[in-house]
């Protein structure tokens, strides 16, 4: 006896195309979250260093490391802070592919819409991958200033974690 006698694939198809973009959503939520707690230490961070800065004598020389660092958190922050905006949107963008493809068959919806739709917020999670990975980079540029604060006028240079082949 066949398993799919009496089911119609077509709905089938249908609830498969309005579960995938739901599953995506779930996934946006998480990748805001993770970014409203990398935002969170940022922010926390950043206000030790102020806190740190002000603490010091004018003219000492941690004072332009934190001033540099801040600046770096400042930047990273704001990448973090669009890159949210844009999971915000990623997940909106999957919310409507869902309820196009369930509007489908009550109403007039193109098929191109909720392609489209699905589309933009694969685009969009692109983007805020390239907004991680800008992040990244700025996050290392300041543990190079630290790095260089430490090891300044040491006898053994600082390690770089690239090896010498």
């Amino acid at each position: 006896m066949d398993a799919t006698a009496g089911l119609d694939i077509s709905s089938i198809r249908l609830i498969g195309a309005a579960v995938t973009p739901a599953v995506m959503v779930s996934a946006c939520g998480i990748l805001a979250t993770g970014l409203d707690n990398q935002i969170g230490r940022m922010t926390s961070r950043t206000r030790e260093m102020l806190r740190e800065w002000r603490s010091l004598p004018e003219g000492h020389p941690r004072r332009e490391v934190l001033r540099l660092e801040v600046s770096i958190l400042d930047r990273r922050h704001l990448l973090l802070a669009r890159a949210m905006g844009m999971a915000y949107a990623a997940l909106l963008s999957f919310v409507l592919t869902s309820l196009l493809y369930l509007t489908q068959r009550r109403f007039s919806v193109p098929d191109v819409l909720p392609v489209a739709s699905f589309s933009l917020g694969v685009v969009l999670l692109g983007v805020i991958a390239l907004f991680a990975l800008a992040s990244l980079r700025l996050g290392r540029d300041a543990l190079e200033l630290e790095k260089r604060e430490m090891f300044m006028g040491a006898e053994h240079p600082a390690p770089t974690g690239e090896r010498k082949t």
